[in-house]
């Protein structure tokens, strides 16, 4: 995975090494390991009496500003004491940043929390470390990767969105070769780095006909391609576009109860991709770090539902329930993701109307 670490040279300092400066001091390398291995009765108070003592936990996150705050807000209420310093991002400028500072010798961040397929490039890094938790049984297959130096912790959903007021219910597409149809021509939109998306949509149509038919459909009817998921679905609210490829079902749905005239349909398998947490070979704050990591797939879980995220915990009703579901594997993501990148510039955003 190629990334411009130097880009973020300028932004990586200021904040983070104020933090670091009041950190408390680093258990030995040794001590860290062991704790993220531990187990016992006293583990879970064992973690808070630490966190508290440390003080403060430096999460690297690309939740959206709303998600991040209220995530951050129900964390320091249930543990009073650990102050969360969130700084938030893209998913690519969070791998950067994090990827930056580890090869300088800063270690400033605690946790990251971020896309599968970016979080699975930071394990190569060697910049995560193996955890052992006890909720992993409670978490469904997906969610659990060999290595254990990540976790999804919440699962979104590409989802095709509309506006309710553009698109009749009785001519939404059913397949993907409907939108050839001349109706949807200039009234298509996908985001612009959705490449993993297109990867699992085209090999489950079969790669020689799937690229042939989205080709055909950008060159018949247009593609507008935006950058931001948020922002697709917000265009869909407004009008602007009638019909959004890759939008993230969450945000739809809050919109749609918020009274926007937006809903969402599958063409095909529901397309997840696992968003996932990990934590720093080392840790400003070891103890806050394992104790938020832990949070994010127990008690986190219920509270992620509620914001209409997918979550990982068999313990939680999931929407999925009863759906065809195509987990992303970030790890083929990862790997393939020169072939699907240029396969997604060359028929989107190349031949753009």
């Amino acid at each position: 995975m190629k990334f411009d670490f130097k880009q973020l040279s300028a932004v990586v300092l200021p904040f983070f090494l104020l933090i670091s400066g009041q950190a408390s001091a680093q258990a030995p390398r040794d001590d860290i390991h062991a704790l993220m291995k531990l187990e016992g009765r006293d583990r879970s108070t064992r973690l808070v009496n630490g966190a508290v003592r440390e003080g403060a936990l430096n999460l690297y996150t690309s939740m959206n500003a709303a998600t991040g705050a209220k995530i951050k807000a129900d964390f320091e209420r249930r543990y009073p004491g650990v102050k969360v310093n969130l700084w938030r991002a893209g998913s690519e400028a969070v791998l950067q940043r994090s990827v930056t500072e580890a090869r300088a010798g800063r270690n400033n961040f605690d946790v990251l929390e971020t896309n599968g397929s970016e979080m699975e490039a930071a394990q190569r890094e060697k910049i995560l470390q193996a955890v052992a938790s006890p909720y992993f049984a409670d978490l469904v297959p997906q969610a659990l990767m060999s290595h254990r130096e990540w976790v999804a912790t919440r699962i979104n959903l590409f989802v095709q969105c509309f506006n309710t007021n553009r698109v009749a219910a009785d001519t939404l597409p059913k397949s993907f070769e409907d939108l050839l149809h001349p109706r949807w021509k200039g009234r298509l939109a996908i985001e612009a780095t959705d490449h993993d998306w297109f990867m699992s949509v085209v090999q489950n149509l079969g790669e020689e006909k799937g690229l042939k038919l989205f080709r055909d459909i950008v060159a018949v009817n247009g593609m507008s391609v935006r950058k931001g998921h948020a922002l697709i679905v917000e265009m869909v609210n407004a009008g602007e576009i009638p019909l959004g490829l890759t939008c993230y079902s969450y945000k739809v749905d809050q919109d749609r109860r918020a009274g926007a005239p937006v809903d969402w349909i599958s063409i095909g398998p529901i397309v997840a991709r696992p968003n996932g947490a990990g934590i720093s070979r080392n840790p400003p704050h070891p103890h806050a770090a394992l104790l938020f990591y832990d949070y994010m797939i127990s008690e986190a879980q219920q509270f992620l539902a509620e914001l209409d995220f997918v979550p990982v915990s068999t313990k939680i009703e999931s929407p999925l329930k009863g759906r065809q579901v195509q987990f992303v594997d970030p790890r083929r993501a990862l790997d393939e993701q020169g072939k699907w990148e240029k396969l997604f510039h060359e028929i989107f955003i190349g031949k753009t109307r």
